[in-house]
Order: C-alpha cells, then sequence, then structure tokens
C-alpha cells in the first residue's frame, strides 16, 4: 500500500457556503469549486477550498438522513473524511480490507474531458473514515464539481500543507489504534510523550505513513487523573474524533500577525515562557522579541526547531480549533509545546467556564 501524502480533508457543517466564506475571510482559503444535485451530488452541497497544496472540501447534508446531517447532529461540525493520496486506490482498498479495515465505500470511478480520479472509503478511528484517492490529471472531482482553476500562488497564500492531524480517543483505546494504523496502513509510530497539565495527565503517540505524508498525533485521557479538556472533547463531540488540523506555514510571525489582522484570535501566552526560553532550548532561530508578542511557542527535536501556535476555537461546542506550525528541519515533535499548548487550552476553557457560571448566576 502506498500511500502518497494528506490528499484532502471533507468537513461535515451546517451551512457549506457560511463555513467556506469564514474560510476564506479569516486564513485565505479560496473557493475553486462547488457541488451539489445538479452536479451529480445526491442530497448534499459541497464546496471546495483551496490553497497552495491544502484542499478542504466543506459538505452539507439536504436531509436529515444523508451522512453529513447525522455526523453534524451528534458531533457538530468537524473533520469526517481524511483523504490519503494513493497509486492505487482500488489496490488500496482491497488491501486495508484484508488487512481489518471495514469497507464503507467501494471504488468509484469519475471522468472527464480526459482526467481521471479513483476514490474508494474504508474505516479510520470514531466516525471518521479514510479517502483513498488516485489522481490522473489536477481535476479533483471530475464531472461531480464544477471546479475553476487556482490561481498561481502569491505572497497572500500564507498556508502550504496539511502538517498533521490530532485526534483524542476514549481511555483505552491508544495503543489498539496505533497498532490499527500500523498494520492496516503501515504507518510507525514516530513520536511518544506522557503529557501533564496539573491534574490532568494524558497519553500522546505520533504515527506516520512511510512517506511522511500523513501524521496523526494520537491522544486519549489518564483517567486515574482529573478530568480535563481531553475528556471534555471526548463528551461534547461525543466519541474520537479530530481536536485539530495544523496548517504548514514557512513564515509564522507574517501569517500569525496577518491572520490575526483578518479576525483568528490565537491562545495566549505566558511571558514566563519566554522568560525561560534560553535556558531551555538556547539560540533560536526566531528572536524571540517577535515570538513574545504574539504568543507564538518554540520547541526542537534531534533535527531541527519548530515554531507553532494554536487558534482559539470558534466551534460552538469548543471541540476544533486550528494550528499554524513553521518547521525549521524539525521531523516530529519537541516534548515541551504539547503541554504548552493544553495549558493554554485550559486557560481559555476555564474562562469560558467562569463567564458561563457568571451568566449564569446574573440571570
Amino acid at each position: 500500500m502506498e500511500i502518497l501524502g494528506t490528499d484532502h480533508i471533507e468537513m461535515y457543517v451546517g451551512d457549506a457556503w457560511q463555513a467556506a466564506g469564514q474560510l476564506c475571510a479569516t486564513y485565505g482559503f479560496h473557493v475553486i469549486g462547488q457541488g451539489g444535485p445538479e452536479t451529480g451530488l445526491a442530497g448534499q452541497r459541497s464546496v471546495l477550498l483551496g490553497q497552495r497544496d491544502i484542499r478542504i472540501l466543506l459538505t452539507s447534508g439536504l436531509s436529515s438522513g444523508h451522512r453529513a446531517s447525522r455526523y453534524v447532529a451528534q458531533h457538530g461540525e468537524g473533520v469526517a473524511i481524511v483523504a490519503f493520496g494513493c497509486a492505487d486506490a482500488g489496490a488500496a482498498f482491497e488491501e486495508a480490507v484484508a488487512r481489518g479495515a471495514t469497507a464503507v465505500q467501494e471504488p468509484r470511478r469519475y471522468e472527464r474531458a480526459g482526467e481521471t480520479v479513483v476514490t474508494a472509503e474504508v474505516s479510520g478511528f470514531g466516525d471518521v473514515t479514510h479517502r483513498l484517492v488516485q489522481r490522473s490529471g489536477d481535476a479533483f472531482l471530475p464531472g461531480a464539481l464544477d471546479e475553476v482553476a487556482m490561481a498561481e500562488p502569491d505572497a497572500e497564500d500564507l498556508l502550504h500543507t496539511i502538517d498533521h492531524a490530532a485526534i483524542c480517543l476514549p481511555a483505552g483505546e491508544l495503543d489498539a489504534t496505533v497498532r490499527y494504523y500500523e498494520h492496516v496502513f503501515g504507518f510507525g509510530m514516530i513520536f511518544q510523550e506522557y503529557i501533564e497539565v496539573g491534574e490532568q495527565g494524558m497519553q500522546s503517540k505520533v504515527v506516520q505513513s512511510p512517506s511522511g505524508g500523513v501524521t496523526f498525533t494520537l491522544i486519549q485521557p489518564d483517567i486515574s487523573r482529573r478530568a480535563g479538556q481531553i475528556d471534555d472533547f471526548l463528551a461534547w463531540h461525543e466519541g474520537a474524533g479530530v481536536q485539530h488540523i495544523a496548517f504548514s506555514t514557512d513564515d509564522i510571525v507574517r501569517a500569525v500577525r496577518t491572520l490575526g489582522d483578518r479576525g483568528v484570535e490565537f491562545a495566549q501566552t505566558p511571558g514566563s515562557y519566554y522568560d525561560m526560553l534560553d535556558a531551555r532550548l538556547g539560540a533560536v532561530d526566531v528572536p524571540v522579541e517577535r515570538l513574545r508578542p504574539l504568543g507564538i511557542l518554540v520547541d526542537r527535536d534531534h533535527w531541527g526547531q519548530m515554531y507553532q501556535i494554536f487558534a482559539k476555537s470558534t466551534h460552538i461546542r469548543r471541540t476544533y480549533f486550528n494550528e499554524l506550525i513553521d518547521r525549521h528541519g524539525a521531523r516530529t515533535f519537541g516534548t515541551s509545546n504539547i503541554p504548552a499548548l493544553y495549558a493554554a487550552k485550559e486557560r481559555e476553557l476555564a474562562a469560558i467556564r467562569e463567564t458561563t457560571m457568571s451568566e449564569g448566576t446574573a440571570s
């Protein structure tokens, strides 16, 4: 099974055009396709967004029985499909099923004007599935979407690729999920750590495709410790799911400033984090005085440094958010930023809880 990379993600949302407008206005995506019953997508409305090598398909069900409608009703809006680019989607489908994956959708073939796309779907984690995609040409889904060619990337296109997805799992499912991706898809585990945030604890393991093009950070709560935000995610999302998607950029300072000017709010980082940075990491590529005002985190692995920041969730259930990451040679993850992330998210959730309690008392 040859998995080339993350072909696209598909998010199920209440209103595809409204969600598209928000992502275009804030993150700089472009509408490059749309489809619905008139193009052969029965029972749904889909909008395709692009920016450099990132593709996001937003889909809304047009009836309560459509799987996008059912997903949103149970989990809220979120990532429902993570698609893998494959050299041979049909063969990958047969092999994945033979290795224990559940068949979700048999191979389908889309053709128009000499361009061909083959897709199939198999089970992933929770209610998230994996679409296996084989492409001949540049079309996304020829004949199923009305597409327009995306303009050549310019200086305003600050996001490049999908770096990784972070996935929350119920307690006790982490090791089995790692084995599933190792056995079914040939992934390898490249990183693991136990994370402590106050009285909370969680275990994290990172799996990656042999090509390096697909990376999943898998996280489960330590139920022997105080319940925290992973437990909140699992309760509010009603099961395993994608907590965040990380978009890569090659200038995180410029990206954070630009997206901030467009209305994206990012998690705050205390000043003490930067006061201790030199002692923890030594010299860093990006001057601390540029990182501190924006709240950008920095870490390193054996190969280099990485810079990260996490957007505040705009999801009604607070179960999904985005990340920006800028890798300066780093191939995996450091040991300091993940605890910093969850400490920042814990402060954000605590502020929300305090506001909710105050509003309840006032009423």
